[in-house]
């Protein structure tokens, strides 16, 4: 599952900084982008959930790797309205953070899960 979330956070920055050269406004890319992070952090806590379901132990607390699928599902969903709301180029630009954000968040969650991201 992480390296499946680095390709789709790469690629979501990736769309979007080259929308923030192309475009003035919020590229839909961009906006996709957004939505594939976060269909991505959904699928990844639906996985964790049956993955602890089943017996499945953390390495470190419980309550911070929640904490972390819960405020990384948060993130993509306020830039979204954030962008909506400023409607220049440079919100492609905040856009393209969401996917370096998680991206770390993530690689963090693997370390508190299995004591190492890799």
């Amino acid at each position: 599952m992480f390296l499946l979330g680095t390709v789709i956070c790469a690629l979501s920055t990736l769309i979007c900084w080259t929308m923030t050269a192309v475009r003035a406004h919020p590229a839909d890319s961009s906006i996709i982008s957004l939505a594939a992070i976060e269909l991505y952090l959904i699928v990844y806590g639906i996985y964790a959930g049956v993955r602890q379901a089943m017996g499945a132990s953390i390495a470190g607390e419980a309550w911070e790797f929640w904490g972390y699928i819960l405020t990384a599902l948060m993130l993509p969903v306020g830039v979204f309205i954030w962008a909506m709301v400023d409607k220049t180029r440079w919100s492609n630009l905040v856009m393209s953070f969401v996917g370096l954000v998680v991206f770390v968040m993530v690689y963090r969650m693997e370390e508190i899960w299995w004591g190492s991201a890799l």
